[in-house]
This record gives structure tokens, sequence and C-alpha cells, in this order.
């Protein structure tokens, strides 16, 4: 860190030992109140303020911060774990917010991404994140507001809610609208890896620490250095992958496979599941205090069926971009339709309202999209006068992920054979080790 002067404004003694033992390299001027540092200001000129937030009046602070062009980013220390209060303290000017009791890694990994960039240079970022997520619907509209404000924050967030809601179009949006937008943006579906290899993703492997590792591997939460980890479909994770995701977000360290040293991060968690979590917790399938750990600030995202007024607006942007894409000729909804579109339950959610607009560029011929254009699947079962317009949907229309379609498979077979494991795979044409695999998988056992 190459930082010449920091001003550090706190009547707490332990709060400045604290500051100069974690930045040995940095020349610290420390003032006990706002009017002595904004006095000594020329004097300093600091590069950077960590100012106490428990009792000092900030506004002063940040009031003549923005007065100066390019001025020094503020860190505020604070006595209180609340989202509301580090949004109240950003909105205010603050550049981060961080409690007590303060960690020397925490504060040192803070400085330093402070001074990747001026609070200008991050706020001058093009267009709103959150314009991609299509929605004219209260509901979604406070999501979305709600989101901008723990995204200011380095919160650990839980996104929940159906398959096909757009939890990762959240996920997106809150990384780009924070201080790390700069930072990378890496995701990992959970229940998309083998549980065997897991950890390795995660956590990344020395070469050597088994049979194939020919060279070491940084895991993802060393890709994400600096930046945002997303977690999609955490409910999915095993519980010794549980277990050592617990000890990154209690010591912001990782163990990489085969290494014998412990490695700090600089990284913020964002965490997104479609499974009702406390019911993994009762079952034993999810870890409690994983679970406080990722439900610091939770959002969940409402299905299509609670919205429906936004299944128009999100239908046309669909079509706008498949006339862009392939010249598509379909360019409107008859109101027929689109009630009929609104009376549907959409289990898929987003996705499958994807899917049908998909299918309908294929089938439809006509430029406004009628009733009888509709798949079976939304339209109810076609009539006799009404054969001339079948076409059988994909199973895409559906709007499962092939998880899920596998999961509801597995499902209806061992139904079917009334748990009979040896007749279900006989249904299902496969052999009994395979299906006891899957549905292990699948936690159907």
């Amino acid at each position: 860190m190459n930082l010449q002067r920091l001003l550090l404004i706190s009547n707490d003694p332990r709060l400045r030992r604290l500051v100069e033992a974690a930045l040995p390299q940095v020349n610290v001027h420390s003032v006990t109140t706002v009017a002595e540092g904004l006095a000594r200001w020329s004097e300093i000129s600091p590069v950077l303020v960590i100012s106490d937030g428990t009792s000092l009046p900030l506004t002063p602070l940040f009031e003549y911060v923005r007065q100066i062009p390019a001025g020094p980013p503020v860190l505020v220390i604070g006595d209180r774990h609340s989202v509301k209060d580090a949004v109240d303290i950003m909105r205010a000017g603050a550049a981060d917010y961080l409690t007590r009791p303060l960690l020397p890694a925490d504060l040192q990994a803070t400085v330093r991404r402070l001074l990747t960039g001026s609070p200008v240079e991050r706020s001058a970022a093009p267009g709103d994140p959150f314009a991609s997520i299509v929605s004219v619907s209260p509901q979604m509209n406070l999501m979305k507001h709600l989101a901008k404000e723990v995204a200011v924050t380095d919160a650990t967030v839980l996104i929940t809610g159906e398959s096909g809601t757009g939890k990762e179009l959240f996920a997106e949006a809150i990384h780009h609208s924070s201080l790390r937008a700069r930072g990378p943006l890496v995701a990992l579906n959970c229940a998309g890896i083998p549980e065997q290899l897991l950890e390795s993703e995660l956590f990344g492997y020395e070469s050597g620490a088994f049979t194939d590792a020919k060279r070491a591997k940084p895991g993802r939460f060393q890709m994400a250095e600096g930046g945002t980890l997303f977690l999609d479909e955490i409910g999915e994770m095993s519980p010794t992958a549980q277990a050592k995701l617990l000890r990154v977000l209690e010591h912001r360290t990782v163990d990489p496979l085969g290494d014998t040293q412990s490695h700090k991060v600089d990284i913020r968690i964002l965490a997104a599941t479609n499974e009702d979590l406390l019911a993994h917790i009762k079952s034993g399938r999810f870890r409690l205090d994983l679970y406080y750990r990722l439900n610091v600030y939770q959002l969940r995202i409402p299905p299509l069926r609670e919205r429906p007024e936004d299944i128009e607006p999100i239908l046309l942007i669909f079509l706008e971009r498949a006339r862009k894409e392939r010249g598509c000729r379909v360019k409107a909804i008859a109101p027929s339709a689109l009630s009929v579109l609104r009376g549907h339950t959409w289990p898929g959610n987003v996705r499958e309202l994807h899917n049908v607009v998909e299918w309908l560029t294929i089938t439809c011929k006509e430029e406004v999209i009628q009733t009888h254009h509709l798949p079976a699947s939304v339209n109810g079962p076609l009539t006799a006068d009404d054969h001339s317009h079948e076409l059988r949907p994909s199973l895409l229309a559906f709007g499962l992920s092939f998880q899920e379609m596998e999961k509801k498979l597995l499902e209806e077979a061992l139904e079917k054979a009334s748990g009979n494991v040896s007749e279900a795979s006989r249904l299902l044409k496969m052999t009994r080790n395979t299906l006891r695999y899957r549905m292990a998988k699948h936690h159907l056992q």
C-alpha cells in the first residue's frame, strides 16, 4: 500500500493503536474531533480519512470532502451491525462502513480497496445496473429499491425465490452497483458441480494435492479477490463444504487443498437459493450457523404469478431482442392472449416465459400473438377447432433446469413404483446403483 498521509478522527485510543498497528507504513495524523481535522486539513492533505462514527457529528466532514475535487474516501467505523446504519452513512458520503470489533486484516483489505479508485471514478459508471431487471409491479420495484440500498454496503446478501425469478440478475446488479464494481464477479452454481469437485472449485488446490493435480489452481474465493463471489443454489452444498464456507465467512481465510498455509481473501459473498433453508436446517441438511452468516440481509424475489403486470413488459423486451437478433416478425400480443398469460401460474417464472416467447417467435406466422398461437402448456388443452395450430412445445417451455427435470423424473418413477427402487430403475432404464446415486444427489433417499 503506497500511502502517504491518513487522517484519523477519533477520541478512542484503542482505535488509534489498531490503525497504527494495522497500517505501519502509513503516516497517521490523529485528531479527536472533526473540527480539529478540518482545521489541519491543508497541513495534512490526507489521501484517506478514517473517522469514528459512534458519537462524532460527521455531516461537516462529508460536506467539506464533497467540495474538494477528487476528494479522499472516508471510512467510518461504527458499533452497530446494521444494514440501515451502513446505508445511511454511505448515503451521507462515506466510501465504506466497518463495525467493531475491527480486525486488522479487514481494515487493511478495506483501505487497499478504497485506494484502487476514486469515488468519482466509481460513480461515473454509465447506466443503472438494475435497469436490466424489467418490472412495473410494486413488489419488484420494492425489491430493486432494497437491493440498491444494500448494494452500497459490504453486507452478505441471501437472495431467495423460486427457480427462474431472476436471482442471478439481482446478484449481478448488486455487484455492479457496489464499491466492488471494479473487481471481478465470480459465480458458482453449487448444484452444477459434483460434490467431490466442489471443494477444489471453491478453495483451489496446490500442485500434487491429489493424483491429477499437475499444477496449482486458484479457487473461486481467490479468483474473486477484491470483488464478489456469487454462490447460486447454496442449499445444494455438501456438509463438508458448508463447514469450510463458514470458516471463510468467519475468518476471511481460505485453505487450498494440499496447502499448509491459510490465505486471506477480500471478497463479498452473495448467495441464492430456491429451496427452504429453514426446512433443510430442521432435517440436518444445512447448518444453522452458516444460515445466520449468509442471511445478514435477505431479498425475496416474488414469483411471476404474484406480479402478472410484469408479464407484458418482459414479453415485449424478449420480442424486441428476438427482432434485433433474428429478424423475428412478431411485434405485439393481443389482449385476449395476454389475459391467458396473466392467468397462467408460471411454475418456471421468467425463465418459462422466455422459453414460451422463444417458441412463439418460431411458430407464430403473424405480427400479433393471438390466443390460438399460445402453446398448450399455458393455453390449456386444444379443442378440435384448434388442431391446425397445434405444435408440441419444447420441454424448455416448462422453464425447468436439467437438474430440476431430472429430479421430477426420478420422483415420478419412484411414485409410480411405490418406492420400489428396482421397479423404478426398470422404468427409467438405468441400473439400481445409478438410480441410487441420482437419488442421493437429489436427496430422495
